[in-house]
């Protein structure tokens, strides 16, 4: 029907319009009419796709979900899980700095400006969605073979795998709100020692996490030189 496109790429075209406007401009300019006008589409295709802006922006949020799990599967799997959890700690943190604002979107946050509220239902099940269970599998399949390689005392990988999120996503969200402004490398200095703390009180060595992470650091390195 003319003015009212039903192209088969619209959701998609949606979405990428509003992660870009995102990134350059902030949550302030998603707008029905600004997502609708940078995806070169109408405003009744939005409402029409998706219902109206805190749908949009859900299904924003699993698009960034299923870039960050794009990104983990790019990390290798090597016989040093610690180097793998390591390289996608900064992998992630890598992803969050590229685009801070869908960072926020994808975790609930609001440290750099505010969102049309989703419903409670959509804001409790957001840690569920496939989109985030796909990417976290990666974590979680990461710490099974930290279990398995007996370098951490026997337990769920689920349980690690919580911890090490919630650590890896507080270092991220605190640097992101500048945080760590009086530190010069603040990866060197916070991250990387904490993330060491962390693998020894699970039960391994101190020098052994240690060099797990400076080498988990160099893969890291040498993934994004390859991209």
């Amino acid at each position: 029907m003319a003015g009212r496109p039903r192209l088969d790429d619209a959701p998609e075209r949606l979405v990428r319009a509003a992660v870009g406007l995102l990134a350059e401009q902030g949550p302030s300019a998603i707008k029905a009419r600004t997502v609708a006008s940078a995806s070169g589409l109408s405003t009744m295709v939005v409402y029409g796709h998706f219902g109206g802006i805190p749908e949009l922006m859900r299904a924003v949020a699993d698009h960034g979900f299923r870039e960050l799990g794009a990104a983990f599967a790019q990390v290798p799997v090597t016989d040093d899980p610690i180097a793998d959890l390591f390289a996608m700690a900064l992998t992630c943190r890598r992803v969050a700095r590229e685009n801070p604002h869908l960072y926020d979107l994808m975790f609930g946050l609001s440290t750099r400006a505010t969102y049309r509220p989703l419903s409670d239902a959509d804001l409790r099940l957001s840690g569920h969605s496939p989109a985030f269970r796909d990417a976290h599998v990666h974590i979680t399949a990461a710490c099974q073979r930290l279990v398995d390689s007996g370098r951490a005392e026997r337990q769920e990988p689920e349980v690690i795998a919580a911890q090490l999120w919630s650590l890896v996503h507080g270092y991220i969200t605190l640097e992101l709100a500048e945080h760590f402004g009086e530190f010069e490398d603040p990866v060197v200095q916070v991250m990387l020692p904490m993330g060491v703390n962390f693998s020894v009180g699970l039960g391994d060595e101190r020098e052994r996490a240690e060099a797990s992470h400076e080498a988990g650091a160099r893969l890291y390195d040498s993934i994004v030189q390859g991209r």
